[in-house]
């Protein structure tokens, strides 16, 4: 189970994970070695899968981010909705693929350079996807909060 003091370090992490275990440890007021042995123990507990970045998508050139709703098509195809899912991870400018409940199946995050570029090379290719009934895009305007 996890604590305060962990909860405290895990949002020391998120805000910086390049922040030194001695910094850390000066910001949740917890001694150094403490810091490090838990920071492991959330490691070890697959708590923390891993450190990453959170890019500018933007000086990347990716100004665009669409959501896009999948619902798959039964009648079509036995293909299980985790396969559609399977398939759409590894489509250019797919961020994330979340398989949800409703009137749709999978919503997708995609960036792109611009909305034709978005549509071609990634919507497009979604719909051909064998089992794939329809698709809701959603232009995103403005990302007021986005975390990893």
């Amino acid at each position: 189970m996890l604590d305060d003091k962990d909860f405290l370090i895990l949002n020391e992490l998120k805000e910086n994970a390049r922040n030194s275990t001695k910094q850390i440890a000066m910001n949740v007021d917890t001694p150094r070695v403490t810091v490090h042995d838990r920071i492991q123990k959330l490691i070890k507990n697959n708590i923390i899968k891993k450190f990453t970045i959170l890019p500018n998508y933007e000086k990347l050139g990716l100004n665009i981010t669409v959501f896009v709703f999948v619902a798959s098509n039964p009648y079509e195809s036995k293909i299980s909705i985790s396969k559609i899912a399977e398939e759409i991870k590894s489509f250019p400018g797919v961020f994330e693929v979340h398989i949800v409940s409703g009137e749709y199946d999978i919503l997708l995050k995609i960036r792109g350079k611009s909305f034709d570029d978005v549509g071609k090379k990634t919507i497009a290719k979604i719909r051909q996807i064998k089992g794939v009934g329809r698709t809701f895009t959603c232009p995103c305007f403005t990302t007021i909060k986005e975390e990893i």
